[in-house]
């Protein structure tokens, strides 16, 4: 008589809010039941329930970093289950990505994924296909509902309405909360007036701190639902600028880059913030450095996006430098890190990568305005030809010259939210090549391209719009490592000896190796330097790489 395995089944259950948990038979109840009743149909099949509950209750299906899910991956990897049981594939999870990752580690531990409602498993191709299917549709559900919240947001905020978050200082959540109002705290308040006040006579950020902290002006104290406490000590610089630059002291209510009026009272009179926004200007665009002085003299070369750039909440990127030795190393950095302390909003970026990428995207942007006719709105074929033709001029000139050509033409630009937004001076456009200023087309003079930065080693690099990558020189010595490594191991060598013999730790070696087994496609793409921005050597050491090559490349973002 021959006995049945037995397969030991875990139960995992997920919902998205806290809604309804406290209840006495919630939604996790429900799915655990339904769960639990499949796994009693199997029983002549040999499978058995755990005892174990993972549940994860208000936990979005957008992460794997849920404390019940990570429970379970724990125990498969020891072995201690065979199979897993949901309700829906969207309990586990809503991104491709992630159950790429899942599904690996479930193989690995010879273990078996079942959904109750679906009619599936993982062990069959069909199956998998299934899968991936239903996990589009989840990731598609999961991406449309985000952005109907994104779009509700900011639909609310353009009447007015708060939605939510830590109130400014100034200001405290209205006690009702069916109302999406600011009420103004009185006491706050009046140190918003102060620091205000403070600026409108010092005219500069640090005066400001310093005279705050002597007056005892301290930063909102809030206390969140889990216990930790946040502000209630002195003003930073970077704060004080962000309260002299908010304009829901003004009474509106910010979205992005744009204010709408709010439904709670001002603060700040309408007259001391336009005084006051147009002293910051004054300030920022200010060089440093006056001349006949050391620095004004010294061989410090011309920065030419100097003005020309704002960060994502509107502070001018100023330049900077640091020395090394004898090598000065410079940098465009948001204003209020200049002499204040570290914000980590703030950027710095290096300076010859971000004028070479700014350069760039005009260049791009030109050739394809002349590539396609897109100079002129209204002219013949002649004229629009002709005016073609000197824009393409223009556009090989900058690419050649770089920033010491196109600032000429570079009437301001903002980094935002992964985008390079540029603005080009349409009557020096137009004077310098001689084309008819009011005939100009409308999307000439606007730039709008992905803003991407990457490290390579220590080395930054800064990727605006579709700039021809390079090739990774640290990625490419780290393959060639692997190869190498890898030939050695096949000759008997160990990794201890080949660490001996190379000064390099064991388990570095070790997280290397699997390199040398990444599919043609991905190790071709490094050589060439036309891989993602985002595979870098510490991706690549810090992922587990699986064997099959489609996984690797969709693990690598090259599906």
């Amino acid at each position: 008589m021959s006995l049945t395995r037995k397969i030991r089944c875990a139960i995992y259950t997920r919902k998205s809010s806290e809604e309804g948990l406290d209840q006495d038979f919630n939604s996790l109840d429900a799915q655990h039941e339904a769960c639990a009743a499949c796994i009693a149909s199997q029983k002549h099949e040999g499978w058995k329930l755990l005892p174990t509950r993972y549940d994860d209750g208000g936990k979005s299906g957008g992460t794997l970093e849920r404390p019940a899910l990570q429970q379970l991956l724990a125990d498969i990897k020891a072995g201690l289950i065979d199979m897993v049981v949901v309700y829906k594939i969207d309990r586990l999870t809503r991104s491709l990505a992630d159950f790429a990752r899942l599904v690996d580690q479930f193989e690995e531990a010879d273990c078996s994924f079942v959904s109750v409602t679906q009619a599936f498993n993982t062990s069959s191709s069909m199956g998998r296909l299934t899968l991936n299917v239903l996990l589009s549709f989840a990731q598609f559900e999961r991406e449309v509902t985000a952005e109907r919240i994104r779009d509700k947001i900011a639909a609310s905020k353009k009447k007015g309405l708060w939605m939510g978050g830590v109130p400014p200082l100034g200001y405290d959540a209205h006690p009702d909360p069916n109302r999406r109002e600011l009420v103004v705290n009185d006491a706050e308040a009046e140190t918003v007036r102060r620091v205000f006040d403070s600026y409108d006579e010092l005219e500069c950020l640090n005066a400001v701190m310093r005279q705050s902290e002597a007056e005892g002006l301290i930063s909102k104290r809030h206390v969140f639902s889990t216990g930790r406490v946040q502000g209630g000590r002195p003003f930073s610089r970077g704060q004080i600028y962000h309260i002299l630059r908010n304009p829901t002291y003004l009474g509106r209510i910010r979205h992005k880059d744009k204010s709408f009026p709010g439904q709670h009272a001002a603060i700040i009179e309408q007259r001391q913030w336009d005084r006051v926004q147009d002293k910051l200007e004054a300030a920022a665009m200010r060089r440093r450095g006056g001349a006949g002085s050391e620095r004004a003299t010294s061989a410090t070369p011309t920065a030419p996006l100097l003005g020309k750039l704002r960060d994502e909440t509107g502070d001018i990127l100023t330049p900077s430098h640091t020395q090394k030795g004898r090598q000065r190393h410079h940098y465009y950095v948001s204003n209020r890190l200049i002499s204040g302390k570290p914000d980590p909003t703030g950027w710095r970026l290096p300076a010859k990568a971000l004028e070479k990428a700014v350069a760039s995207a005009i260049a791009n942007h030109l050739q394809l305005a002349a590539r396609y006719h897109q100079v002129l709105t209204r002219a013949n074929a002649l004229q629009s030809s002709a005016a073609s033709d000197r824009v393409h001029s223009l556009a090989h000139d900058i690419e050649n010259g770089g920033m010491k050509v196109a600032t000429a033409f570079l009437k301001s630009g903002a980094i935002t939210d992964g985008r390079l937004q540029l603005h080009l001076a349409p009557d020096a456009l137009a004077k310098q090549q001689g084309l008819p200023g009011v005939d100009l087309h409308e999307t000439l003079c606007t730039i709008d391209v992905p803003f991407t930065i990457r490290r390579r080693g220590v080395e930054m690099k800064i990727v605006a719009g579709e700039m021809q990558t390079t090739p990774d020189a640290t990625l490419i010595r780290a393959l060639k490592n692997a190869h190498d490594w890898v030939t050695q191991m096949k000759a008997g060598t160990s990794v201890k000896h080949i660490a001996a013999a190379t000064s390099i730790s064991e388990s570095y070696i070790t997280r290397i190796i699997p390199m040398a087994f990444l599919s043609p496609r991905i190790q071709q793409a490094i050589l060439s330097g036309s891989h993602p921005a985002e595979l870098t050597l510490e991706t690549i050491a810090r992922s587990k790489i699986p064997m099959d090559w489609s996984a690797q490349e969709h693990l690598f973002g090259f599906a």
